[in-house]
């Protein structure tokens, strides 16, 4: 159990007031990587807003990254969330400050203090995507796949054992989501990261293999 980064038993996930998906099972570990797919609608998102604390658990039992998510405390969320990378469709960057204001803005919020540390982490971070150049640029001068692979770099800064990604790519061509693909698939490889991602697109899922859970009929199952 001590790799296990979520864990869902018989848990009842919520959009707003109404269940979505009844009685979901869910078991990942460090270095798994996880599809969830199905129609819009049907509740993948919720999922990912369950697993970070957004959308509460009230019935079932959940636990991600040794969080606890029924009952978590409001001052804990930050917390949890410390610990996981989240990865939106709309990038979600700050547009009215520098990649590297960005990513400062994220170490500042979750505890950095030292100047030289902050600026060495970001270079790391940054290298890790391929963006080593792109620190001083504003993102709207930057592709939707370069901004993609910004917030990647954002969700990596705290070194995450586990990567939440909501539609990463998309909204992305088909070559720049195979970009986006081959650097998630190469940090969960290389680096044990473990990912889940929500997609509608299953040729992803053909491309580069991992387990597949549907989301469908109030249901979501692994596929077997």
């Amino acid at each position: 159990m001590e790799n296990t980064l979520i864990r869902l038993e018989d848990a009842d996930i919520l959009n707003g007031e109404a269940t979505v998906i009844y009685g979901m099972d869910l078991e990942v570990k460090a270095g798994d990587f996880v599809y969830i797919t199905g129609k819009v609608g049907t509740g993948k998102t919720s999922i990912i807003k369950t697993l970070i604390g957004e959308n509460r658990l009230q019935k079932g039992e959940g636990e991600v990254c040794g969080f606890r998510l029924r009952g978590i405390r409001e001052k804990d969320i930050p917390y949890l969330r410390r610990r996981i990378g989240v990865v939106f469709q709309d990038f979600q960057l700050l547009m009215d400050r520098s990649v590297k204001d960005n990513l400062e803005f994220v170490l500042d919020a979750t505890g950095w203090k030292d100047a030289r540390d902050k600026a060495q982490r970001i270079e790391e971070v940054l290298s890790a995507v391929g963006m080593s150049r792109k620190a001083h640029k504003m993102p709207h001068q930057l592709s939707g796949g370069e901004q993609q692979r910004i917030a990647i770099a954002r969700a990596l800064l705290n070194s995450p054992g586990l990567i939440l990604a909501d539609e990463p790519t998309g909204n992305l061509d088909a070559e720049t989501a195979a970009g986006i693909m081959e650097l998630l698939s190469s940090l969960n490889r290389n680096e044990g990261t473990a990912v889940v991602m929500v997609t509608h697109n299953l040729n992803l899922c053909k491309e580069y293999p991992g387990r597949v859970l549907v989301c469908e009929n109030e249901s979501c199952r692994e596929e077997l």
